[in-house]
């Protein structure tokens, strides 16, 4: 059984233990020891890593009454070696964990709702909820529970004994087999728990809630605690300077500056849309009675490519063929004609210009693999 010193100090970050066990497991090795502070992975917290000795824990799991260490180097049975883990990524996970509680308990005691799910992730941390939570509802929650965090309220955790279990008003997803581990936060929430957690909601420093989404007829949380909160919101901030000097705008006002943009943008592309179809009326009407034609255009999207294809069978009295891009690149074509049915025609011109594609009997589309001078040619011999 291994002593686990995680559980005796959540902030020991080194320790001296004796090594137990040393197996090859593919291409590193299994490692127990008669104590440690590396946390197992478990309750939606990865497990730890850092050093044991001079070798690297990858990993760390629990099997049974042992943990075990994955590291990329064997140890010697018997031996004492010196473990230290890599703290500053225990501490987040702690931030993370204590804030997930804070937050989840009040979901609870508001709605009755319960945590189903829980992962730290190395951006954000989500939370699944068996019931659906406003998204309107998150700046109110974000509020309560960074009003404990800023109370510094000590934690109590504990294990109650088998007869005062019962007694314990312990927030569950169902029923519990003695010992049962308890993490309180006095005033907001109190939860069975095998992580590892902060002191005091201080250490917490920061609960933001990002958004939320249905899932699985509940509520997928969003949100980040403590430095990864801190490291998102700062990008979040050196972004929006940038979008503030590139609207010349107020680092409060880039919002509506960027609706504004929107609406210039959106006038200037009904102004381009109608400018291109005066210039593809100009196009068609130089084909006017020529018959069939083989037009080559470039830089026009699948709307306006369909578009320029229409008008020119509309008056070129023939069929009308127009491709579009660059002979490195392959062309898509739009094929059109108000009296011919192309259906064939279509399929003998992508197989002679390995090319594919399909439609209607007076309009097919698709794309080809030949250079301009191949479908030239193709249409010269049409």
């Amino acid at each position: 059984m291994t002593r686990k010193l995680f559980y005796e100090d959540s902030h020991m970050a080194a320790f001296s233990a004796r090594v137990l066990s040393c197996e090859g497991l593919g291409k590193g090795f299994a490692v127990t020891l008669d104590a440690t502070a590396f946390y197992p992975e478990g309750g939606g917290q990865a497990g730890d890593t850092g050093t044991l000795g001079s070798v690297r824990v990858l990993d760390t799991r629990e099997q049974g009454e042992q943990v075990v260490h994955f590291c990329d180097g064997p140890l010697t049975p018997g031996e004492t070696v010196e473990g230290k883990i890599d703290y500053d990524l225990r501490f987040l996970r702690m931030q993370q964990h204590s804030g997930e509680h804070i937050v989840s308990g009040i979901i609870n005691r508001r709605w009755g709702y319960h945590n189903v799910g829980f992962h730290m992730g190395a951006e954000s941390t989500t939370i699944d909820f068996d019931g659906v939570i406003p998204q309107e509802a998150l700046r109110e929650l974000e509020a309560e529970a960074n009003a404990a965090v800023w109370a510094n309220i000590p934690l109590h955790i504990w294990t109650p004994s088998e007869e005062e279990l019962p007694q314990v008003p312990y927030r569950t997803k169902r029923a519990l087999p003695w010992p049962v581990r308890i993490v309180e936060v006095p005033g907001y929430d109190i939860c069975a728990c095998c992580g590892t957690h902060v002191s005091a909601t201080g250490e917490i420093g920061l609960i933001k809630l990002f958004s939320t989404v249905n899932f699985r007829s509940g509520t997928r949380m969003e949100m980040a605690c403590g430095k990864l909160a801190f490291s998102l919101l700062s990008a979040a901030y050196e972004q929006n300077k940038q979008v503030s000097q590139a609207f010349s705008a107020k680092m409060m006002e880039t919002g509506a500056a960027a609706r504004r943009m929107n609406e210039l943008l959106e006038q200037q592309k009904y102004r381009v849309i109608g400018l291109q179809r005066q210039i593809f009326a100009g196009i068609a009407a130089g084909y006017a009675g020529q018959g069939n034609v083989l037009h080559f255009a470039e830089d026009l999207d699948g709307n306006a490519l369909r578009e320029l294809t229409d008008k020119i069978a509309e008056r070129c009295g023939g069929r009308a063929a127009v491709f579009c891009g660059k002979d490195a690149e392959g062309y898509a074509y739009c094929l059109s004609s108000r009296e011919e049915d192309l259906r064939a025609f279509g399929k003998a011109m992508t197989a002679a210009l390995n090319g594919r594609g399909g439609g209607k009997p007076g309009f097919q589309q698709g794309r080809v693999s030949a250079n301009r001078v191949t479908i030239q040619a193709f249409f010269n011999q049409k």
